[in-house]
């Protein structure tokens, strides 16, 4: 383990006064959520951040409640909050799921919203989740505030769109409409105490008074630089009615579009063929949670 390097810490009590910080430090800085990479990373040496700005005394930045039009999240809300939710397993029941098979219990305790959508990993398990929920961050910044789609926030792997003093402040959640159902499954590295995805699949669905796939979507984890969308897999389920064998389809179009790398944990092809088995079990439980089965 490195030594420490030396920085400033500040607990700011405003979202203003911590971009202030951020913006006066540049790219020197580091935001403190739930700490759980952030901390293992500065001990390891990954991060040698020359200043590390505190979130968790602004208030404001926590809690799940119904507002007009869907669900606010603040963005130091912790993991197990989502997970035990009867709002979140309600309404949006795919993140509810993805909340639950987070990293081990300890970390779910500690991790936030918005620490884990800023840290970008390819693997999170909330990132695809989030996607199929259509959620938005709030963010503010130096120039203000503005909101923009979860799925526009990943540009590469760690990376992000937000500058260097942007902090996520909330997600919203839109109220799904009649016949939504959602999923999210992954299979992970048994033993690795983190419990890293090898790949994931999040799934949503909107059944129509017929019972067809009215819009659909589908969003991969570990098995690109980002979370990925399926948008030919979801482009082959619209309009169409949900039986095994388009499922099927659209599964093997997911593994089709899937960029995975190879890595001690997994090869690439073993995370092709997971992409299409995930896929499929995304797909079935998002059928199954909006009321209707899947016909043979």
């Amino acid at each position: 383990m490195k030594r420490l390097r030396a920085f400033d810490y500040h607990e700011p009590v405003s979202v203003g006064e911590a971009t202030r910080i951020l913006a006066a430090a540049r790219d020197g800085a580091r935001v403190l959520a739930g700490g759980t990479d952030l901390i293992v990373d500065m001990k390891t040496g990954r991060l040698r951040p020359s200043v590390v700005v505190n979130l968790k005394r602004i208030p404001g930045l926590t809690g799940i409640e119904t507002v007009a039009g869907g669900t606010r999240i603040g963005a130091l809300t912790k993991v197990t909050a989502i997970e035990a939710s009867r709002l979140i397993q309600d309404r949006h029941p795919g993140l509810a799921q993805a909340a639950s098979i987070l990293a081990s219990p300890p970390v779910r305790a500690l991790a936030t919203i918005g620490g884990n959508i800023g840290r970008a990993s390819p693997a999170s398990d909330l990132g695809p989740a989030l996607i199929v929920h259509q959620a938005i961050a709030t963010i503010e910044g130096r120039d203000g505030t503005r909101d923009e789609l979860v799925e526009d926030l990943y540009v590469g792997p760690g990376a992000t769109s937000l500058s260097s003093c942007d902090i996520i402040t909330s997600l919203f959640l839109p109220n799904p409409p009649q016949g939504f159902g959602s999923a999210h499954v992954k299979l992970g590295k048994r033993g690795s105490g983190t419990d890293i995805a090898l790949a994931g699949a999040s799934a949503s669905v909107v059944i129509g008074g017929r019972g067809e796939i009215v819009d659909c979507r589908v969003a991969l984890a570990s098995l690109a630089p980002t979370p990925l969308r399926a948008t030919a897999a979801e482009a082959m389920l619209r309009s169409e009615m949900p039986t095994e064998a388009l499922l099927a389809k659209a599964a093997r179009s997911a593994g089709e579009e899937a960029r995975p790398i190879s890595d001690l944990r997994a090869s690439a092809s073993y995370r092709r063929t997971l992409a299409e088995v995930l896929t499929l079990r995304a797909l079935h439980g998002a059928v199954r949670s909006a009321g209707v089965e899947v016909a043979a």
